[in-house]
């Protein structure tokens, strides 16, 4: 099977990253951050005409009419930029909730005992009596947790929230390396010393294996293949961003560096519509 990108999907991935790099830069994730979870409904409305959430939309609905796999090459330019929102409820709602498809609506969704995004929601999937704030580790992911929720998810769900790990993970990998190729100890790069050479060669990895199973489990669709590719994608946006950290040093640990916002956005997603223990449970099931 050929997984290779056709020219379509890689005019497709970057028209998404030219999309949010003109409108979700580094400087407006960091406004982002200090203005606290307040969702930005310019951009919101702006995803919608670029066709984000209508991309698996059929044409005579006015959608894009494509598939899962660009669906997932949009979510990862996503995860890669940090961009905020409850997206995927947003993108699932295509179609079936007004004003969702272009951006007009903006849609939260139950999945398991949370919801994210909660007060900034115009419609929201799933019963939240009794929802609760909680405290998010995320500064951008505000989350409110309900009591005796059932998992709504689905495949699609988490196949797309991978790819926003997936993301995650090629942005942490690309910045450990721009690092290490521009800082200097003892006179010479740190990319030059052994132990580092190897910390980046194991990122690059774990980014490309978790890249293989995310896009093959977009063309599949197939249950398992996505519960595999959620956990792949999983503990590579987690220890991606956490050796993206450690090649940073000091540096890494400071608030100034974007690192500990990929951190704390894997943790938030690793808990989200498929946990690493239902996604073990799942592929066990079926050896």
């Amino acid at each position: 099977m050929d997984f290779r990108l056709t020219d379509d999907q890689k005019a497709l991935r970057a028209g998404v990253r030219e999309l949010l790099a003109r409108r979700f830069d580094r400087d407006a994730l960091r406004g982002a951050v200090e203005a606290g979870p307040v969702l930005d409904r310019g951009l919101w409305r702006e995803l919608g005409a670029a066709g984000f959430f209508a991309l698996r939309l059929p044409e005579e609905r006015g959608g894009v009419g494509l598939g899962a796999p660009e669906a997932v090459l949009a979510f990862e330019e996503a995860g890669r930029a940090l961009l905020p929102g409850p997206l995927i409820a947003t993108h699932l709602a295509a179609g079936s909730v007004p004003g969702a498809a272009e951006g007009e609506t903006v849609v939260a969704a139950v999945d398991g005992a949370l919801v994210e995004w909660l007060d900034e929601a115009d419609v929201v999937v799933g019963d939240v009596t009794g929802a609760v704030p909680v405290r998010s580790v995320d500064p951008l992911t505000p989350l409110h947790r309900v009591r005796g929720a059932a998992a709504r998810g689905g495949d699609l769900a988490v196949l797309l929230s991978a790819a926003e790990q997936l993301g995650s993970a090629g942005a942490t990998t690309a910045m450990a390396v721009s690092y290490a190729s521009a800082r200097s100890q003892f006179g010479q790069v740190i990319g030059a010393f052994q132990a580092v050479k190897h910390l980046c060669a194991e990122l690059l990895v774990r980014v490309e294996v978790a890249r293989a199973a995310v896009y093959a489990a977009a063309v599949t669709l197939d249950p398992v293949e996505i519960a595999g590719a959620k956990l792949l994608a999983d503990e590579a946006a987690v220890r991606c961003a956490r050796d993206c950290l450690q090649v940073h040093g000091g540096m890494g640990f400071t608030w100034e560096a974007d690192v500990h916002l990929h951190l704390k956005r894997a943790w938030v997603r690793a808990e989200r519509w498929m946990t690493a223990a239902v996604a073990e449970e799942t592929a066990a099931a079926a050896l």
